[in-house]
């Protein structure tokens, strides 16, 4: 008996890294997948069926259940085709989780405006096109027990300097991901992050001294290993998890790390409308002190996160 017995799930990106790491462990699971991966490049150039049909045919051979898409996730229609083939194949979708990405770093002052779409289009866009089609089957069927699992990051929780627009794309994910737990959950569905930290291709990107850190070398380090991230994702696509929704999991070597969400950290109540004047006293007073002693940058010092 595995923990996804019957499961049906659709992993976007899942010809590589960390989606590939992930079919191969729910299908293990009792999971019926269907792997989507489009195979382009790290920037999303490119088009390649082999990568998803591999992990497919390793998942037969096992004994696995499991069908390949090449769909693109920043298409619309890609994306409905992709929950529609898990409803032909299987006849149920039960967990959607959304990997897919690409990386065009460069800093903001140097960013073109298509690097900076083309990362939004595949991430952001790409997360809510397939949970679009997702959420409506959900919201008609009404069984339950429905998991939406997207992938945010370290780089935009802590700000990564070099990737404005990823960061961006991530945090929107997050924001979107509470959404989603708030708007879905009296059809049975749980929407939660994932934030890991892992090392794939798309670290071959990254500049070397922002690869430094306490983890080692990412690329030889078996913390820094895909496999890593499966075990908590398995959890939260079981039938098991309908008590955690609407966070952040983060999930960093060989620690499984539950992000408190946002919080006001201190206020100011007036008893009237605040002048301009009070304001630029009271501020400093009020919130310097509880900034001091920590860093600049959150994100200094941090592995950077990339799936």
């Amino acid at each position: 008996m595995g923990q996804l017995d019957g499961r049906v799930a659709l992993i976007t990106g899942a010809g590589r890294g960390i989606g590939a790491s992930l079919a191969r462990v729910m299908a293990r699971e009792g999971a019926h997948l269907v792997v989507n991966d489009l195979g382009g490049a790290v920037d999303g150039a490119g088009a390649d069926q082999a990568p998803a049909q591999q992990v497919v045919d390793e998942i037969t051979a096992a004994g696995g259940a499991a069908v390949a898409n090449f769909g693109n996730v920043a298409d619309h229609g890609d994306a409905e085709g992709m929950v529609q083939q898990a409803l032909d194949e299987y006849g149920r979708l039960d967990v959607l989780i959304n990997v897919a990405g690409i990386l065009r770093d460069r800093m903001v002052f140097n960013m073109t405006e298509a690097e900076w779409d083309a990362v939004v289009a595949v991430h952001l866009k790409g997360t809510y096109n397939t949970t679009r089609f997702a959420a409506i089957h959900w919201r008609q069927a009404r069984e339950g027990h429905y998991r939406l699992i997207n992938f945010t990051s370290v780089s935009g929780l802590h700000g990564s300097p070099g990737q404005p627009n990823y960061a961006a794309a991530k945090m929107g994910i997050t924001g979107f991901t509470w959404s989603c737990a708030n708007a879905l959950h009296r059809y049975g569905v749980t929407a939660n992050a994932i934030a890991p930290s892992a090392a794939t291709r798309m670290l071959q990107d990254i500049p070397t001294d922002r690869q430094s850190g306490s983890m080692g070398d990412p690329t030889d380090d078996p913390r820094r290993s895909p496999d890593n991230i499966a075990p908590p994702v398995v959890y939260l696509s079981s039938t098991a998890s309908d008590w955690l929704s609407g966070r952040v999991i983060g999930v960093r070597g060989y620690k499984i790390q539950l992000y408190a969400n946002p919080s006001i950290e201190r206020e100011m109540i007036g008893s009237r409308p605040w002048t301009v004047d009070e304001a630029c006293s009271e501020m400093e007073g009020a919130f310097r002190s509880a900034l001091e002693g920590g860093p600049v940058f959150p994100w200094a010092g941090l592995d950077p996160q990339i799936v």
